[in-house]
């Protein structure tokens, strides 16, 4: 399935392209779904995985890839590791990453190290659900999904602007889904992105539904 091929297209991925993917390739569908979407592209994948931060630093260094998958907060720590190390990460100019928060602040981090970074909502049993362009403002939904957001516990629609539990369905002839509760929080943006695409945006992922809080 070629379920992220449009959020590492609006993160600037192309064809020829060399991609670091550091997203887990063990028990989770994450780094198989990138490297399906990059087939889809005709981009190259180092299918990096996850930890051996300084031999992963190595790798950079050696095979020079445009651009790097996985969670914004192993990039920073590869990043770091190598500018501790002396090591070149020149290359590296875009990341699409998930799986965490990409507060601005880390954004920031990142872009000083010369990466646009763009993010994508994903589920491994939804694939991809929305992802960011370069306009940075929300979470465009892919075109293969319906999107809800409820009021949790109920199911109920809310009101666009209102944070809700995510609910969404697939209409995969594969692996079709009504109406899926993802546990994640959530709401509508109104209006269309700047980029031009067209279709509706989401706020970005806002927490959990079920989410308790130690005291």
């Amino acid at each position: 399935r070629r379920v992220l091929f449009r959020s590492l297209f609006a993160a600037g991925f192309r064809a020829g392209d060399l991609i670091h993917n550091a997203f887990s390739y063990h028990f989770t569908p994450a780094g198989a779904m990138v490297d399906s979407g990059a087939a889809a592209l005709g981009c190259c994948v180092f299918p990096a995985g996850t930890g051996d931060t300084e031999l992963q630093v190595q790798a950079i260094a050696d095979l020079q890839p445009c651009g790097y998958t996985g969670s914004p907060g192993f990039l920073h720590t590869l990043l770091e590791r190598a500018a501790e190390l002396g090591t070149p990460t020149a290359s590296l100019k875009k990341a699409l990453v998930s799986g965490e928060p990409l507060p601005v602040t880390l954004r920031e981090a990142l872009r000083g190290y010369g990466v646009a970074v763009r993010q994508c909502y994903a589920t491994s049993d939804l694939g991809l659900v929305a992802y960011e362009t370069e306009s940075e403002d929300g979470l465009v939904l892919d075109e293969q999904v319906i999107v809800e957001i409820v009021r949790p516990g109920t199911g109920d629609p809310l009101p666009d602007g209102e944070v809700g539990e995510v609910v969404v369905t697939t209409l995969n002839p594969d692996y079709p889904l009504i109406r899926f509760a993802t546990g994640d929080l959530s709401a509508y943006l109104p209006g269309y992105s700047a980029c031009g695409r067209t279709n509706r945006r989401l706020r970005g992922w806002l927490g959990r539904a079920d989410q308790t809080t130690k005291v």
